[in-house]
């Protein structure tokens, strides 16, 4: 990934010094996609007006300037988590494209929040211990739900976390949490390190490139400024995986309702890949 811009100090406590560069491949030809203000926080002291700028070589958006750690924090407290209509669904389907595969021992959640997905995924896989791991204390609650055995408070690419559980897990799952991390690369490297060889990760992340995004514009829900911090093509995670020796098993774009993804409306994507091998 390129460097980070120069610290600067932000510029209201909440925001990193803008950067002029796309954070994944590195050019400079650089559009404004979406400038929206946080309606949410409407009255009160907060980041305001929020900025995804878009690489015009490799279609990479993301939040120009970016949230500080002081500003990601405002806005990832620990608040109930929020309950989507179609999320117990979209968890189910999830679950089941892992069917295909052995039954695994082991499976890490990540980003796991109150641990609705492995509470889903216990339906297909009771055998299967399920670890959780997320930034707020929410991953205390998934443990004593008995949604998960084990609850790790951090972010999986923290030293202390992936060290300790190098190699440990046959399936490692990232049900929208690429999109909240500040760099999406290194969370991957890391589920990559405690994936064990021929161990299989699944990813399920918005998809920039989906006809909605254009259709609805600022309104396209997927944007959930200021909480996104970067939405990827899936041609940059596919290349991105591959160049860590992954083999891609599917790549498939995900919606309720099968008409909207025939229509290629789907509002996100799901890949699920194998690790080979020393990462």
């Amino acid at each position: 990934m390129p460097p980070a811009p120069q610290e600067t100090g932000t510029i209201d406590g909440f925001h990193e010094p803008r950067r002029e560069d796309c954070p994944w491949c590195g050019s400079k030809r650089l559009r404004t996609r979406l400038r929206a203000p946080d309606l949410r926080q409407r009255g009160r002291r907060g980041p305001g007006t929020s900025v995804v700028d878009e690489c015009g070589d490799c279609a990479h958006a993301f939040q120009n300037p970016r949230l500080t750690a002081e500003g990601l924090a405002f806005y990832h407290r620990d608040l109930p988590e929020a309950r989507h209509p179609v999320a117990p669904r979209r968890h189910r389907a999830a679950a089941r494209a892992m069917l295909r595969f052995p039954e695994p021992e082991s499976w890490l959640d990540v980003g796991t929040g109150e641990g609705a997905f492995p509470a889903a995924a216990k339906r297909y896989f009771p055998y299967t211990a399920f670890d959780g791991v997320d930034t707020t204390r929410r991953v205390q609650k998934a443990r004593a739900s008995g949604h998960i055995e084990e609850a790790y408070r951090g972010r999986l690419s923290d030293e202390r976390i992936v060290n300790g559980l190098r190699a440990r897990y046959d399936v490692v799952s990232m049900f929208h949490h690429l999109e909240h991390t500040p760099d999406p690369r290194e969370e991957l490297r890391a589920a990559l390190r405690v994936l064990r060889p021929g161990g299989h990760l699944l990813i399920e992340v918005p998809d920039p490139q989906g006809a909605f995004g254009t259709l609805l514009g600022r309104w396209w829900p997927w944007y959930a400024q200021p909480r996104h911090l970067h939405l990827m093509p899936p041609a940059n995670l596919v290349t991105e995986l591959e160049s860590h020796h992954c083999t891609i098993i599917t790549t498939t774009r995900r919606e309720p309702q099968a008409l909207l993804r025939r229509a290629r409306l789907a509002n996100t994507y799901r890949i699920i890949a194998r690790r080979n091998g020393a990462v």
